[in-house]
């Protein structure tokens, strides 16, 4: 039988605290399936699923596709997380977990989340929000005990997702990078490659039909036994069928639809409900009642259109059909797809299955008639925006909106009459053979286009698909007031005109991206959308996509398609006023990165378009996000062009390269010094630069605790990293290290944004940072040690110590900005040390905020732009 909450011997309770991403999916299932349903979970081995894979297909190799971000508190292994993460001790898990899998002929194939999707933005701030009050009793125990809290307040390190991608590619795996939801693409991959099944921690996964569903968080790695669960015994205990799932789970609520839609339509399954049994606890016979409900309504004549009668919907009507369509993969249909009520309010990224045109090798929208089972095209009704069936005119050939008329269930052309605004059938004139003429919509002016007027002879806007060489009628879009094809074709490459944010009033190019080819699986999804992008260029845009999906960039291609980034929560006390968050002091960084991803800002700051950025930091409510728009920068020989950049491979572009990750960081004029400097201290170095540079509260303390534990690290055998035990743990501590992480993060935006011009493993955190070995430093150098002492009496060391350290200090004093030691401060430095309010924060501008209270937590609620003015270069 499963036990959900084993404790496993490396990193006692792990499955204790893997139990906390179970608020990812379906509301209340993984409990329910522990408890009520405990026949869904099968031990299995993987070594012995993966033999009779290969002795089905001998020519296939068994392989597990890996939802990643489920596995990190799984893969984190190591004893120490608080003080910035053990990276190497990391490392080497990683590697152990790939070899073990490799060792019997598993493939692995890990996909990460590189984007989230605006239905589930809300669920995302929930999420941070719960996470920031964590955080902060996470400080509070540093504080009144000096040492880490116990493993049930882990908190995975900062960074931890974005190096695990480089860690896997380093250790030669496949790694991809999703475009939406992971989710869904690794549920579709699986589907597509006939996988082994998918390792995960999610009950989505129990949701999509598609290869078998593995839990991570009961993997014994020695053994590889782990547990299975079931979809089919699922559908078993609670009579429903697969196709059914879908809708389970939106009634239930998931990361879409929120608990609280259907409350009350929950609460009357539960009252009329007559096996409610004494021993099941409030959630499972919550999900036995609403189970029974679906099942006796599917049993009905016409069931779906009873279930939507009874559903309280409202408004809500396309967020519950996007709900349960996102479980539907590609070739999917669900019967509860009928002709979808009218007057839906359209969603962005409107969510339907696909099916393959065999005459245009398309993909057009389906959904299936539950009566006559057969598939039958959709298109867009111009009115509500949603997608309605199809037919084709025996006469033209083309595809017309149509009416399913429920005493004969036949299928019969539709239009919309202009005084009721519904859609109702048009009539065939019997000697032309002709529809009656659709009708004018009054306020876009525009003729609702399916069919000619026989008396006016007046024919509807059309246009030519390039592929089918069929004409297709348009309609108004009334946001764009632009023709638009009725049906979506993705291979239609349409320019649009300068284009409004009708909520934050941010002007920006749109452009439609061109279609990506279907045996990509990273694009297999049920997605009829448009895609706006910041960015017009086709070719480059494809560059950035592939560097995306590859797992080789961070943040680049959000940038530039959606011109929307976010950065989940720090490990930061919001306590503390003498440190700003990482948010604003990485943001001069992003700035100049948008500058030169977006085209700069020649006409001004003001005439740039902003990026949204979700970056958490304390204070904020995450109720809309920081408008951040570009900061021009300066590139020795003027801003070069990403094609430049990512596509020329002439020897000579690579100091072009560097000239423009240098500015960046607004460290050009130290370029000489940086590039003499052996690898990885020059990634380091660079950083290292910018932060102290940037705030005024760090000393010479925390410069040498910061060299010193880099110069150690390479000394240091994995086995000794894992034994060194600082003295206690200091919160200031543990904000620097994550600090630095958040640094090297950085590093990775600017390396990729500029074509690379480091090698990615000069600043990953495995060759340059270790939590406790920098916490033992900075301890350290607090009490007064002694450069030889840091350094561990080691004399070559030493040599490169002082070399280190004048590099970071004489750019510095460029920026005028002297570090000095702790004892030399005046007291306009803030926080423990000094007058308590008054800290300092340095943009690159060169002002200083001292004596100006603490700005960075006065950036207000998170909807302001950010302009120029005396402190903010932004």
């Amino acid at each position: 039988s499963l036990t959900w909450r084993r404790e496993e011997s490396a990193g006692a309770g792990r499955g204790l605290y893997l139990s906390q991403s179970s608020a990812m999916g379906v509301r209340g299932l993984q409990g329910f399936v522990g408890s009520t349903c405990p026949h869904v979970c099968t031990v299995v081995n993987l070594k012995d699923l993966a033999a009779q894979h290969r002795s089905r297909h001998p020519a296939c190799t068994p392989t597990v596709v890996v939802d990643a971000m489920c596995c990190l508190r799984y893969w984190y292994t190591p004893e120490s997380w608080v003080c910035g993460g053990q990276w190497r001790e990391y490392f080497s898990a990683l590697r152990d977990f790939v070899k073990t899998f490799s060792a019997v002929g598993i493939r692995l194939v890990f996909f990460f989340d590189g984007t989230v999707e605006q239905g589930k933005r809300d669920e995302w701030v929930r999420r941070r929000l719960k996470n920031n009050k964590e955080i902060s009793r996470i400080f509070h125990h540093i504080k009144s005990h000096r040492q880490q809290p116990a493993r049930n307040m882990f908190f995975i390190p900062s960074g931890l997702a974005v190096f695990t991608r480089f860690a896997l590619k380093t250790l030669g795996q496949e790694t991809f990078c999703s475009l939406r939801e992971a989710d869904y693409e690794v549920a579709s991959y699986g589907l597509q490659h006939d996988c082994l099944g998918i390792l995960g921690e999610d009950t989505d996964y129990l949701i999509y039909d598609t290869c078998p569903y593995f839990s991570i968080s009961e993997l014994c790695l020695e053994s590889l036994d782990t547990v299975m669960l079931c979809r089919e015994k699922l559908c078993e205990s609670l009579d429903l069928h697969l196709a059914d799932l879908p809708l389970l789970a939106c009634l239930l609520g998931n990361d879409i639809i929120p608990e609280g839609m259907f409350e009350s339509f929950r609460y009357k399954c539960l009252s009329s409900y007559t096996s409610v049994k004494e021993n099941f606890d409030k959630k499972g016979n919550v999900i036995l009642a609403v189970s029974d409900h679906i099942s006796k309504v599917r049993r009905l004549h016409q069931g779906e259109k009873k279930l939507e009668d009874i559903l309280p919907l409202g408004p809500n009507k396309a967020l519950f059909y996007k709900g349960v369509a996102s479980y539907l993969l590609p070739g999917q249909k669900s019967p509860w797809f009928f002709l979808k009520p009218k007057g839906i309010t359209a969603l962005d990224k409107q969510v339907i299955t696909m099916s393959s045109d065999p005459e245009s090798k398309q993909d057009v929208p389906k959904c299936t008639d539950p009566e006559s089972q057969q598939d039958v095209s959709m298109c867009t009704d111009p009115e509500s925006r949603q997608e309605v069936p199809m037919c084709t005119d025996p006469e033209s050939k083309q595809e017309v909106p149509v009416y399913i008329d429920p005493e004969s269930r036949q299928e019969v052309p539709v239009c919309t009459d202009p005084e009721s605004r519904q859609e109702v059938p048009v009539c065939t004139d019997p000697e032309s053979r002709q529809e009656v003429p659709m009708c004018t919509d009054p306020e876009f002016r525009q003729e609702v286009p399916v069919c000619t007027d026989p008396e006016s002879k007046q024919e509807v806007p059309m246009c030519t698909n390039p592929e089918s060489k069929q004409e297709v009628p348009l309609y108004a879009d009334p946001v764009s007031k632009q023709e638009v094809s009725m049906c979506a074709y993705p291979e239609i490459q349409q320019k649009l005109p300068i284009a409004t944010d009708s909520e934050f009033k941010l002007e920006a190019s749109i452009y439609t991206h061109p279609e990506i080819e279907q045996e990509d699986p990273m694009n297999m999804g049920p997605e009829i959308k448009q895609e706006v992008t910041m960015v017009s260029d086709t070719e480059i845009l494809e560059v950035a996509r592939t560097h995306h999906v590859q797992a080789e960039s961070y943040l680049v291609y959000s940038i530039m398609s959606s011109g929307e980034i976010e950065c989940s929560n720090t490990l930061e006390d919001e306590l503390d006023q003498a440190l700003p968050s990482q948010a604003f002091i990485y943001r001069p960084i992003r700035q100049r990165v948008y500058s030169l991803l977006l085209g700069g800002c020649k006409d001004g700051i003001s005439s740039c378009p902003a990026v949204k950025e979700w970056f958490v930091y304390p204070g904020n409510p995450l109720r809309h996000p920081d408008l951040v728009r570009p900061l021009p920068m300066t590139v020795p020989g003027g801003m070069p062009s990403l094609k430049l950049l990512w596509l020329n491979q002439e020897p000579e572009v690579q100091a072009r390269r560097m000239d423009a990750l240098l500015a960046c960081f607004n460290l050009s004029s130290s370029r000489e010094e940086l590039q003499a400097l052996e690898s990885p201290f020059a990634a380091l170095c660079c950083l290292l630069i910018y932060l102290f540079v940037q705030v005024d509260t760090l000393c010479l303390e925390d410069l040498h605790a910061f060299i010193a534990q880099a110069l150690c690290l390479p000394g240091k055998s994995t086995a000794q990293l894992v034994n060194l035990q600082p003295d206690y743990v200091n919160s200031r501590a543990v904000q620097l290290g994550s600090l630095l992480v958040r640094g090297l993060t950085m590093l990775v935006l600017v390396n990729s944004a500029c074509g690379c011009p480091w090698n990615t493993s000069e600043f990953m955190p495995w060759n340059v940072f270790d939590g406790k070995l920098f916490h033992q430093k900075y301890l350290q150098s607090e009490k007064g040690y002694s450069v030889e002492a840091l350094l561990e009496q080691n004399r070559s060391r030493l040599t490169k110590f002082h070399n280190l350290k004048a590099v970071v200090c004489k750019a510095c004093v460029k920026e005028n900005r002297r570090i000095v030691a702790r004892a030399h401060w005046g007291t306009h430095h803030a926080g423990r040390w000094g007058r308590q309010g008054s800290s300092s924060y340095r943009m690159d501008s060169g002002y200083s905020r001292s004596g100006q209270g603490q700005p960075w937590r006065d950036q207000g609620p998170g909807h302001r732009p950010y302009e120029h003015d005396q402190w903010r270069r932004y």
